[in-house]
């Protein structure tokens, strides 16, 4: 049998056909389903959103007040799962929320009961991914607020699930304002084509095995700093540029201060943190969304971002005009959540609430197809003819 080689990384190789939605790197655009993502959070609810990825079309109103009745039932995690939750977030040491997530979900299909996906019919698997991401946010809150020496939050019924999120973190339920932008930044990242952590997440479900195992997987890729990991990182880059402009520095002075950083980085041979992407050529749908909801917040940190975003962009098309970068999801992702009152080190897992969404319907399309997904590698050692 004849190999194919495949591009590093599999970039550019389709490996899959899917109903999900897609991402044109061109064209700076991304869809879910037959909607542009972006107008969908400029427009729409995440409970609605969330209902198009679950069912394949947008509710009509009667749908959406099920299902977010249901929704908001299914936040509330069996005893035994939030007991482990508890457990291993006060565990000493340092912790991040991610890993313990993934440690709890490595349970919950045992405290839940959630059969092999292989042995479940698709109404089944469809009501365990619903469940399984209505537990996230409580599970994730809990493990946050136990390392802390906090008790967790009961989920409250009158909440969406931006507000949820925020009061399982933070135990205050946010304003309309920050609700509102944690809801947008949450429908802008459900879903982004076959990245690394949905890949993962669909290589496990081809094997058949339970859905909380394929979503741990994707939660193992999705935590690296070059996935998921990042808006954190993109944040602690503004602060670098914030501390190096000095006390002093307005916001009209940041573009300077930031162009000679960037400078700096480049020449050190640093990544520079929220800036490129392995796909869009063009600019991110996502980051000019979140760069109108930052500003609809205000505050100095987003004035300073905006002014920060376009030095470095043209830093970056100075020094590769062949192939300009600019700026991420993750760039502004930190200034929205900050500005939100949620903790630096859960912006990923905030990132992580929104996506388990997309990995699940991922994980409950690949289950239709009784195919294992077992590429093969193409063998470059030393000769294979040496005596034992």
């Amino acid at each position: 049998m004849t190999l194919i080689d495949a591009a590093p990384g599999l970039s550019d190789v389709s490996v899959a056909e899917t109903t999900i939605g897609d991402v044109r790197g061109d064209e700076g655009f991304y869809h879910y389903n037959r909607y542009p993502a972006t107008d969908l959070a400029r427009s729409s609810t995440f409970e609605r959103v969330w209902f198009l990825f679950v069912h394949g079309h947008l509710p009509e109103a009667a749908e959406l007040d099920a299902f977010t009745a249901r929704v908001r039932a299914e936040r509330v995690v069996p005893q035994d799962l939030l007991s482990l939750a508890r457990t291993i977030g006060a565990t000493p040491g340092t912790h991040r929320a991610l890993v313990d997530l993934r440690t709890v979900l490595s349970a919950a299909a045992q405290y839940t009961g959630m059969r092999p996906l292989w042995d479940s019919d698709a109404d089944t698997r469809r009501e365990d991914g619903v469940r399984l991401c209505a537990m996230v946010p409580t599970l994730l809150g809990a493990v946050h607020r136990a390392a802390h020496g906090l008790e967790p939050v009961t989920p409250r019924d009158d909440l969406d699930t931006a507000g949820h999120w925020l009061h399982a973190v933070t135990g205050e339920v946010a304003g309309p304002d920050e609700t509102r932008a944690i809801e947008q930044y949450l429908i802008a990242t459900v879903e982004h084509g076959f990245n690394a952590s949905t890949f993962t997440a669909r290589v496990i479900a081809s094997t058949g095995a339970d859905l909380p195992s394929a979503i741990c997987g994707a939660i193992g890729a999705f935590s690296g700093p070059l996935h998921g990991g990042a808006p954190d990182r993109a944040l602690d880059a503004l602060d670098a540029i914030v501390t190096r402009g000095g006390p002093a520095m307005t916001v009209a002075d940041a573009g300077d201060v930031a162009r000679r950083w960037a400078q700096d980085e480049l020449a050190a041979g640093r990544r520079l943190m929220g800036f490129g992407h392995a796909v869009y050529r063009t600019r991110d749908p996502r980051s000019d969304l979140l760069r109108e909801v930052a500003t609809r917040l205000g505050g100095r940190t987003a004035a300073v971002a905006v002014e920060v975003e376009r030095a470095v962009v043209d830093v970056l098309a100075q020094a590769r005009p062949d192939r300009p970068r600019y700026a991420n999801v993750e760039f502004y992702a930190g200034v929205v959540m900050d500005r939100c009152g949620l903790p630096r080190d859960m912006f990923t897992p905030t990132f992580a609430v929104s996506r388990v969404v997309g990995w699940t319907a991922n994980v409950l399309e690949q289950a239709l197809d009784r195919h294992i997904i077992r590429p093969r590698a193409t063998y470059v050692g030393p000769p294979v003819d040496q005596p034992v």
